[in-house]
């Protein structure tokens, strides 16, 4: 696995991470947080909901939030827990992954890897996976 140092953007969008969660946190309904860059330079932050039986990840809140407001493209996303006063950086969970995997190929997670914060290509995090072989069809789009 390919891992690459951290810029000032990532170490941004790990700060916006904990100031959500920080923010927000409320054990156990809101103890992740989570921001993604958008390819605009944009960035969305969320936390996890918890609820009987699931509650969806930060990760794809952040995401939602981002492709709600327009964004198509993204460069970067993290997770950070609030359970911890350090808000230590967490890898994604596997539905994350699949779901990082349909909606934002290529991008870069950020991951505490031999306690340094580094980033991977999420592809790297899901190898052999499972992958859409046609495109959301576009809104309006016809069949013919």
């Amino acid at each position: 696995m390919q891992t690459k140092e951290l810029d000032s953007h990532d170490r941004e969008l790990v700060e916006v991470a904990i100031d959500v969660i920080r923010r927000n946190y409320q054990d156990p309904r809101h103890t992740v947080g989570a921001a993604v860059l958008s390819a605009s330079g944009k960035i969305f932050s969320a936390v996890n909901l918890d609820s009987c039986g699931y509650g969806p990840c930060a990760e794809p809140i952040a995401l939602g939030a981002a492709i709600s407001s327009g964004e198509t493209s993204f460069h970067t996303i993290v997770a950070v827990s609030g359970t911890d006063d350090h808000f230590p950086v967490l890898p994604p969970c596997g539905n994350c992954r699949q779901l990082l995997l349909d909606y934002a190929q290529g991008i870069m997670v950020v991951l505490s890897i031999e306690d340094r914060l580094l980033k991977v290509v999420l592809e790297d995090l899901l190898p052999v996976a499972y992958k859409k072989r046609t495109p959301p069809k576009e809104r309006g789009a016809s069949n013919g």
